[in-house]
């Protein structure tokens, strides 16, 4: 039983209740749509990152970096410094398909290959591809990779600069137009993707800088924008 005061003060309640107006259609407010908890963004887009792997002549391992998988014909986005001295190139999938693959097209001043597989895995899911004219700084920054050889490796942090310009190591040019982020890369990571928060790929990771000159990372990344990235097969963003 209620004590008396809450019993009396209980028809008061259900008085003003039921006086209330009714609230007018415009100030019905949608509920905001629910934002995609990491590990939903990492399960929508890991299946989609490769391991690349650069041979020798002889088929010795000469380099490991990452890749995306962009289509339903299994071509492959990656960065080109990863692929473009080996010999011949495996890229192994999600699943653990492996196959022989190819260069099919490649930016030289983006940094950037695209290759094909000789085989792809009977369940293929390629990536999708965001705007990342939409990014700004502050924005998350997911980059999911093979750093040392760590298959899809997972790393966070936030959009820390945009339209950037490096210089490449040991050559007079320079990438520009680049995305700065601060998500952990490491060698194994070059190629593999940055994605947004709804999980889609606006970047192609290119490399990261650290004043010491050691492939470490030191807090600062960068990626290729997508749109730069995917004119290397002609897919424009979605």
């Amino acid at each position: 039983m209620l004590p008396w005061t809450a019993a009396l003060a209980a028809p008061a309640l259900l008085v003003a209740i039921s006086m209330a107006p009714a609230p007018r259609e415009a100030d019905i407010q949608p509920s905001p749509t629910p934002t995609p908890l990491t590990s939903e963004v990492y399960a929508k887009v890991a299946p989609s990152v490769v391991q690349i792997k650069a041979l020798s002549s002889d088929g010795k391992l000469v380099s490991s970096g990452s890749g995306v998988v962009i289509d339903d014909a299994g071509d492959i986005l990656t960065a080109l410094h990863v692929v473009q001295d080996a010999a011949s190139l495996s890229v192994v999938f999600a699943d653990g398909t492996e196959s022989a693959a190819v260069i099919i097209s490649e930016v030289a001043a983006s940094d950037i290959a695209a290759l094909r597989p000789a085989n792809t895995p009977a369940q293929l899911t390629p990536a999708t591809l965001g705007n990342p004219s939409g990014l700004r700084i502050g924005d998350d920054a997911i980059v999911v990779g093979n750093p040392f050889n760590l298959t899809r490796s997972l790393s966070t942090g936030v959009i820390s600069g945009l339209d950037r310009s490096v210089q490449v190591p040991n050559q007079n040019r320079s990438l520009t137009g680049l995305i700065q982020f601060d998500a952990a890369v490491n060698p194994g990571s070059s190629g593999g993707p940055l994605v947004n928060r709804d999980g889609e790929v606006v970047g192609i990771v290119t490399g990261l800088v650290n004043p010491t000159g050691q492939p470490a990372f030191s807090g600062v990344g960068f990626a290729v924008t997508i749109d730069t990235a995917a004119s290397a097969l002609g897919v424009p963003p979605d």
